[in-house]
């Protein structure tokens, strides 16, 4: 008889396997300390998966400094894709190539740019495209909408000095994880709102958008599979300091009345995730406000698995699904 484990990819049904062999407490169990403490150990990697230039700088935020760190791919001018951006009147624009701020993921309370190091150098690998990845502040001891505000601090400065590094401006990408797709999409739309900067294109990966009261795949996927319902909960618990900003539509963007104008995205989701009817139901609330969609999900993967590109966990999906997304950010950037 086949159950839902069978469903799962072999490269998953193993690192599940190790995962559990491990006997780590819940993170629901553990202080956010302890647990950031934890997340560090298991995900961030012994050595660089990618080796490119990279550079730590801080920038000026809401309430202190941000640190970002910059990753610069190398290019020899051969890649054909990397064309120069055209202005109205058929010049060339030198101000370079598309370029992608990237906001990790870990609940709003845990992850750090050491933890999706590897997620940042393969993607500006593989794209050939400038990374900039923000260290915003985590909860508890900094509740929404703090990591919100850092990121579009973050999105105002990349405007400015994109050019700085090669980077153009006018096509950036809002890209992030789980959580940090949150305020992906959140800063877009804040953006929006606030008549800020514009970017041309969202990567949401299994995005937390809003309710998850209604979905099946929370449900489904409650429990064996990485990420728990219990681990969402504790989550937000440690995100929201008053009850009330819970309803925000900055803090769950599937709640806004109005998405139009936002803009285009490509939407991961995992078949093995809680947050799997989360993400397509944003898809698909951009969609019927006119924004230009395009829906990836990957149905025997669960939640992180973008991240898993190097051993001992490198899921053949996860380089499946670099290629895809960078596909799209090439057919709309380029």
């Amino acid at each position: 008889m086949t159950t839902r484990a069978d469903e799962l990819h072999p490269d998953v049904r193993e690192f599940l396997e190790r995962y559990e062999s491990i006997d780590a407490p819940p993170l629901s169990e553990l202080a956010p300390a302890d647990a950031r403490r934890m997340i560090e150990q298991f995900r961030a990697p012994a050595e660089p998966t990618v080796d490119l230039p990279t550079e730590d700088r801080t920038i000026d935020g809401p309430n202190g400094e941000i640190t970002i760190r910059i990753y610069e791919p190398e290019t020899d001018g051969s890649d054909d894709h990397l064309e120069p951006n055209r202005t109205e009147a058929g010049t060339s624009n030198e101000i370079g190539r598309p370029v992608v701020l990237y906001v990790h993921g870990g609940g709003w309370v845990i992850g750090s740019l050491e933890t999706h190091d590897g997620t940042c150098r393969k993607l500006a690998a593989d794209s050939g495209y400038p990374v900039v990845s923000v260290d915003y502040r985590l909860a508890p001891e900094h509740p929404f909408p703090a990591g919100l505000l850092d990121c579009y601090a973050s999105l105002e400065w990349l405007a400015e000095t994109a050019p700085d590094f090669g980077g153009d401006p006018d096509r950036i990408v809002l890209a992030g994880d789980s959580a940090g797709g949150n305020l992906a999409a959140a800063t877009a739309l804040l953006a929006r709102d606030r008549g800020g900067p514009e970017a041309a294109y969202q990567l949401l990966i299994y995005p937390s958008t809003g309710d998850l009261e209604s979905a099946d795949s929370d449900e489904e996927n409650a429990e064996g599979h990485f990420l728990t319902t219990d681990d969402i909960q504790w989550f937000s618990d440690h995100y929201f300091e008053r009850e009330i900003d819970r309803g925000n539509l900055y803090a769950a963007p599937r709640r806004a009345a109005d998405l139009s104008g936002l803009p285009p995205a490509t939407v991961v989701t995992a078949g093995f995730d809680p947050l799997r009817d989360d993400g397509a139901a944003y898809a698909d609330r951009l969609e019927a406000a006119g924004v230009p969609v395009t829906y990836r999900n990957y149905d025997d993967v669960i939640h992180g698995f973008f991240s898993m590109v190097s051993e001992p966990a490198n899921f053949e999906r996860a380089h499946e699904a670099y290629d895809d997304v960078i596909g799209d950010l090439r057919t709309a950037l380029e």
